[in-house]
């Protein structure tokens, strides 16, 4: 894109898919005001994403023009287009479905129909081009049964009824900034929800006592203390947190009482509604197998994560703080490998020691989580690694891995932490082993700024 084009994370995205030869490129240049995209009487020219920005809507926005998909118009090609539109609609605010209205419904209309009824929860509507006379209505019946209404006649090559299809997108970009606006006052006034999780008498409560500076919860010896998860308010300069603190983990069979059950049941629930996890345990006493099991259940989750280190006062006494730090970490990281995206941090909840360095670190996963790796640096990292390291035959498939493709996706509207999603388009997903998904991660990680945050891989096979 050229430095005048719009920030696709900031503004609004339409993407427009069809099959072949619908008119999608030349609507996608009656909006962007110029002639981008190629435009022939020939099925199958756009088979890539086109991007452009669009200055005709009151909020300015996005474009993407995609290859068509539902019709092998070029067999060598097919796999691509599909990808290519598949992650258009997966970045997409909005969808334009183009049909031609000319030839009426086909049955690749419907194929793509289906696709977007499974696969999109987007705002989708659906386009009738090449409507070149004003009684619109004669054209449209057939196409209401692909369920999304009776659709918005046009003439891409006329430019005619464009001014309603502007308004229709006008009224989904209110729609979306009002749900973000909406989304972003409730974040800050909530802030962020911040689970502690671990197993009995670790010093959760402590910890939650020592950053409230208040008894609120109750401490004791005794494991098990607490009960239920709490929740519990907490001011930290302009931003309202919520601490919640929770029952602690015991192995399923010494989960002696109903109570005990419960709680852990609403211990897991507290895991799934935090936006960032914090692992405590005991290092006096040393990682557990239950702590490892807490820690599978938090990467299982794909929750951000920072394990905190209680006790470190109690560990190895009498020997220098940066050879005591040396072994704490030798020992997490020994312990907790799996969770080797996750940073911690070494305190003591009894005496309130190293406290602020908890909430620096929160900062730091938060902030790493707001950059962006754009598709081309992804990519680039992508290639090098399979040069560096290529992959192996599989024994039994006898083939190679081969990877096409990548992109991130991120889920921002829903977390105040956003985990970005791995979209790898390969010739077979069932190539793809575990060891060499871990390399590629730490090839990306050597890259690019996730401290505290998991990668999840989505891996999909460009043959269906």
């Amino acid at each position: 894109m050229t430095e005048d084009e719009i920030d696709s994370r900031k503004a609004p995205t339409v993407a427009i898919v069809g099959r072949p030869n619908v008119g999608k490129s030349s609507i996608f240049n009656r909006l962007a005001e110029r002639k981008i995209a190629i435009v022939l009487d020939q099925p199958g020219i756009t088979r890539d994403r086109v991007h452009a920005p669009c200055k005709l809507t009151e909020v300015p926005c996005n474009l993407i023009d995609t290859g068509g998909i539902g019709e092998e118009a070029d067999e060598e090609f097919t796999s691509d287009v599909q990808v290519e539109a598949e992650i258009a609609m997966t970045s997409a605010d909005v969808i334009l479905f183009v049909v031609d209205a000319r030839q009426g419904l086909q049955t690749a209309d419907e194929a793509i129909a289906k696709i977007l009824r499974k696969s999109s929860q987007k705002p989708i509507e659906l386009i009738l081009n090449k409507c070149d006379t004003e009684k619109f209505e004669l054209m449209t019946g057939d196409f209401a049964k692909l369920g999304f209404g009776e659709g918005i006649p046009v003439s891409a090559e006329h430019g005619l009824n464009f001014f309603t299809l502007l308004d229709t997108l006008d009224e989904h970009f209110a729609n979306i900034e009002q749900e973000l606006e909406e989304k972003k006052g409730e974040a800050l006034k909530v802030g962020l929800k911040i689970a502690m999780i671990g197993r009995p008498n670790a010093g959760k409560s402590s910890l939650v006592n020592a950053i409230m500076n208040d008894d609120r919860t109750i401490v004791s010896e005794i494991s098990g203390t607490t009960r239920d998860a709490v929740d519990i308010p907490y001011t930290r300069g302009n931003e309202k947190h919520t601490l919640i603190d929770t029952a602690g983990l015991r192995p399923r069979s010494k989960r002696d009482t109903s109570v005990e059950v419960f709680s852990a049941m609403r211990t897991e629930k507290a895991i799934r509604r935090a936006d960032l996890v914090l692992l405590v345990v005991d290092l006096a006493e040393g990682v557990s197998a239950m702590d490892r099991k807490i820690g599978r259940t938090i990467q299982a989750e794909g929750k951000p994560c920072i394990i905190i280190a209680n006790k470190f006062d109690l560990f190895h006494t009498g020997k220098p703080k940066p050879e005591r730090m040396q072994k704490a970490k030798e020992h997490l990281r020994d312990e907790l490998f799996f969770l080797h995206y996750a940073p911690f941090v070494c305190v003591s909840a009894l005496k309130s020691q190293a406290l602020d360095q908890i909430f620096k670190t929160i900062s730091k996963v938060r902030e790493g989580s707001k950059y962006s790796m754009s598709t081309g640096e992804l990519n680039r990292i992508l290639e090098h690694a399979v040069i560096r390291n290529p992959p192996s035959e599989h024994k039994t498939i006898k083939k190679r891995l081969k990877i096409l493709y990548g992109t991130m996706a991120f889920n921002e509207r829903y977390a105040q932490i956003s985990v970005p999603t791995l979209i790898l388009f390969v010739n077979d997903k069932r190539l793809m082993s575990e060891n060499y998904q871990a390399y590629l991660e730490n090839r990306i990680r050597d890259n690019y700024i996730c401290l505290g945050l998991p990668i999840p891989f989505s891996v999909r096979s460009r043959n269906r």
